[in-house]
């Protein structure tokens, strides 16, 4: 069995940490930092890596407390073959959550708190996750947290409140994250109902939770045309009208696609597929935000999510998303 110390471990890590996920919190931190209008470039490029890697730390931490679906539903992971132990697991994510946190915190001492509150969030969603009313919005507030953070961060020591633009974007990622939850259920319903995990398609089926996926799909829409109402109103440059347009209706053709398949899923292993397009769907609604707050952040963006595109090709196994 593997220890932190030893020299296969970060591969181990790596997988747990799902690389290809990694860009779900990473666009969530730039999103809250581009709404910063002066933030330094050097603050920015430090949330923006600090946000990659919170995904994969807490989605490492929360693992080591579902191991018992994950044996069923993927028994590819590290953990569940033995091949590395939980407690490096659940150190090595610790360490690495408290690390984000610190660099958070350098921007704004606040954040040593939210930190806190976040990391207790995900060591408790476990207990939210086997029950029907708890997982996809339980998990969303943490990522919520995540945007807020680093807008703190950009904005320096002193603010304690949010603008009210900020509104539409917290909108758009707790429902937005929260669908995502809820959908990426649909690949695990076999293993949930053996493990006692009573999630939403568990306890009510698929249909009537592909409908409360298009509920939260609209949630994430309706924050994402707040967003750019103001900028139909007052464009300011060309740049941001289109890229904030492209990033938007690109995203939402995915938004549609995902939502079409997960109606007709009728399958675990196939329901990657609609997963998928609601990851794609998330990452490129809030480019488009963040676009709204920076024009000039567009090809970037771009670059970024031609890196998720790669990294999800050759994620380790296809029917997991």
């Amino acid at each position: 069995m593997q220890t932190a110390g030893s020299m296969t471990f970060p591969k181990a890590m790596l997988i747990t940490m799902r690389p290809y996920l990694l860009f779900l919190s990473g666009i969530t931190g730039i999103a809250g930092i581009a709404a910063v209008p002066d933030a330094p470039a050097s603050i920015v490029l430090l949330v923006s890596f600090a946000s990659f890697l919170s995904y994969g730390f807490g989605q490492a931490l929360t693992d080591c407390f579902q191991t018992d679906t994950d044996a069923i539903s993927a028994p590819y992971r590290p953990l569940v073959q033995g091949t590395v132990s939980r407690k490096s697991i659940f150190i090595a994510s610790i360490a690495g959550l408290t690390l984000c946190s610190v660099v958070f915190a350098v921007g704004n001492s606040m954040n040593l708190v939210l930190g806190a509150l976040a990391v207790g969030g995900l060591a408790t969603y476990t207990w939210f996750k086997r029950r029907w009313w708890g997982g996809p919005w339980y998990n969303a507030w943490i990522v919520v947290v995540l945007c807020v953070m680093a807008y703190l961060t950009g904005s320096g020591g002193g603010i304690t409140t949010l603008p009210k633009s900020m509104i539409p974007l917290l909108l758009l990622v707790f429902f937005g994250y929260a669908n995502f939850v809820l959908s990426g259920y649909f690949k695990d319903i076999s293993a949930d109902r053996q493990t006692g995990y009573n999630t939403f398609p568990v306890v009510y089926g698929r249909a009537a939770a592909a409908v409360a996926s298009d509920l939260l799909a609209l949630g994430a829409t309706i924050g994402l045309f707040l967003l750019l109402v103001p900028v139909w109103q007052d464009p300011v440059s060309i740049e941001r009208l289109v890229g904030s347009a492209g990033f938007a209706v690109w995203g939402t053709a995915h938004t549609v696609l995902g939502q079409l398949l997960l109606h007709k899923n009728r399958a675990d292993d196939d329901a990657h597929r609609s997963i998928r397009h609601v990851v794609q769907s998330y990452i490129l609604s809030l480019s488009a935000a963040a676009v709204v707050f920076q024009p000039n952040w567009i090809l970037p963006l771009v670059l970024f999510y031609a890196a998720f595109l790669v990294v999800l090709k050759h994620r380790t196994e296809r029917s997991q998303i």
